[in-house]
Protein backbone atom coordinates (compact mmCIF):
# COMPACT_ATOMS: atom_id res chain seq x y z
CA UNK A 1 0.00 0.00 0.00
CA UNK A 2 1.21 3.33 -1.34
CA UNK A 3 0.19 7.11 -0.84
CA UNK A 4 -0.42 8.61 -4.26
CA UNK A 5 2.27 11.04 -3.34
CA UNK A 6 4.47 8.39 -3.17
CA UNK A 7 3.27 6.78 -6.47
CA UNK A 8 4.01 9.83 -7.78
CA UNK A 9 7.63 10.07 -6.80
CA UNK A 10 8.12 6.32 -7.45
CA UNK A 11 7.40 6.45 -11.57
CA UNK A 12 9.51 9.77 -11.49
CA UNK A 13 12.26 7.81 -9.83
CA UNK A 14 11.49 5.09 -12.43
CA UNK A 15 14.24 4.80 -15.13
CA UNK A 16 12.89 5.28 -19.11
CA UNK A 17 14.94 5.10 -21.99
CA UNK A 18 12.96 4.72 -25.29
CA UNK A 19 10.41 6.63 -26.32
CA UNK A 20 7.67 4.50 -25.35
CA UNK A 21 9.07 3.90 -21.99
CA UNK A 22 8.98 7.54 -21.48
CA UNK A 23 5.77 8.38 -22.81
CA UNK A 24 4.42 4.52 -20.32
CA UNK A 25 5.31 7.13 -17.72
CA UNK A 26 3.78 10.10 -18.32
CA UNK A 27 0.44 8.11 -18.72
CA UNK A 28 0.86 6.84 -15.97
CA UNK A 29 1.43 9.87 -14.06
CA UNK A 30 -1.54 11.50 -15.96
CA UNK A 31 -3.61 8.55 -14.50
CA UNK A 32 -2.79 9.27 -10.84
CA UNK A 33 -2.51 13.15 -10.64
CA UNK A 34 -6.02 13.71 -10.51
CA UNK A 35 -6.18 11.89 -7.25
CA UNK A 36 -5.93 12.78 -3.84
CA UNK A 37 -1.78 13.27 -2.42
CA UNK A 38 -2.81 11.75 0.79
CA UNK A 39 -5.13 8.69 -0.87
CA UNK A 40 -3.96 5.53 -0.48
CA UNK A 41 -3.53 3.09 -3.23
CA UNK A 42 -3.67 -0.69 -3.08
CA UNK A 43 -3.29 -1.73 -6.10
CA UNK A 44 -6.30 -3.80 -6.00
CA UNK A 45 -9.17 -4.27 -8.59
CA UNK A 46 -11.26 -1.50 -7.13
CA UNK A 47 -8.24 1.06 -7.49
CA UNK A 48 -8.04 -0.10 -11.53
CA UNK A 49 -11.52 1.30 -11.47
CA UNK A 50 -10.75 4.15 -10.38
CA UNK A 51 -8.26 4.81 -13.08
CA UNK A 52 -10.41 3.35 -15.48
CA UNK A 53 -12.35 6.38 -14.74
CA UNK A 54 -15.74 4.61 -15.67
CA UNK A 55 -14.68 3.45 -18.45
CA UNK A 56 -14.58 -1.14 -18.75
CA UNK A 57 -11.02 -1.02 -20.53
CA UNK A 58 -8.03 0.58 -21.34
CA UNK A 59 -9.24 0.46 -25.28
CA UNK A 60 -12.52 2.31 -23.96
CA UNK A 61 -10.72 4.76 -22.27
CA UNK A 62 -8.62 5.51 -25.16
CA UNK A 63 -11.21 5.75 -27.21
CA UNK A 64 -13.84 7.67 -25.25
CA UNK A 65 -11.08 10.62 -25.25
CA UNK A 66 -10.20 10.03 -21.43
CA UNK A 67 -6.63 10.60 -22.96
CA UNK A 68 -4.90 12.08 -26.39
CA UNK A 69 -7.30 11.95 -29.28
CA UNK A 70 -5.41 13.21 -31.91
CA UNK A 71 -3.10 10.78 -33.75
CA UNK A 72 -0.63 13.28 -34.24
CA UNK A 73 -0.48 14.14 -30.33
CA UNK A 74 -0.32 10.31 -29.47
CA UNK A 75 2.12 9.53 -32.40
CA UNK A 76 4.33 12.56 -30.68
CA UNK A 77 3.99 10.94 -27.31
CA UNK A 78 4.92 7.63 -28.48
CA UNK A 79 7.58 8.10 -30.63
CA UNK A 80 11.36 8.59 -30.98
CA UNK A 81 11.66 11.74 -33.74
CA UNK A 82 12.82 9.53 -36.10
CA UNK A 83 9.63 6.80 -35.74
CA UNK A 84 7.36 10.27 -36.14
CA UNK A 85 9.02 11.01 -39.13
CA UNK A 86 8.79 7.22 -40.00
CA UNK A 87 4.98 7.61 -39.41
CA UNK A 88 4.34 11.03 -40.96
CA UNK A 89 4.04 12.74 -37.48
CA UNK A 90 0.59 10.42 -37.22
CA UNK A 91 -0.16 10.08 -40.91
CA UNK A 92 0.67 6.68 -41.04
CA UNK A 93 -0.72 3.86 -37.90
CA UNK A 94 2.33 2.93 -36.05
CA UNK A 95 2.21 -0.64 -36.97
CA UNK A 96 -0.17 -3.09 -39.69
CA UNK A 97 -1.66 -4.34 -36.53
CA UNK A 98 -3.12 -1.08 -34.68
CA UNK A 99 -4.33 2.56 -35.36
CA UNK A 100 -3.12 5.27 -32.66
CA UNK A 101 -5.91 4.83 -30.47
CA UNK A 102 -5.09 1.13 -29.74
CA UNK A 103 -1.20 2.19 -29.49
CA UNK A 104 -2.30 4.67 -26.77
CA UNK A 105 -4.28 1.68 -25.04
CA UNK A 106 -1.52 -0.48 -24.83
CA UNK A 107 0.91 2.11 -23.33
CA UNK A 108 -2.06 3.02 -20.88
CA UNK A 109 -2.55 -0.57 -19.99
CA UNK A 110 0.89 -0.90 -19.12
CA UNK A 111 1.12 2.57 -17.18
CA UNK A 112 -1.62 0.68 -15.47
CA UNK A 113 0.35 -2.23 -14.57
CA UNK A 114 2.99 -0.21 -13.30
CA UNK A 115 0.93 1.45 -10.57
CA UNK A 116 -0.66 -1.46 -9.38
CA UNK A 117 2.72 -3.15 -9.54
CA UNK A 118 4.43 0.01 -7.30
CA UNK A 119 1.18 0.11 -4.97
CA UNK A 120 2.20 -3.23 -3.97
Amino acid sequence: MKTIAELKTLIDNKPARSAWDKAVKIYARELIDELDDAAEFYGSPADKKTLLNGADNWAQYSEGGCSLVYDGDIAERLCSPSELKKVKGGDRNPNSRENWIEAQARALHQASSMIMHLAR
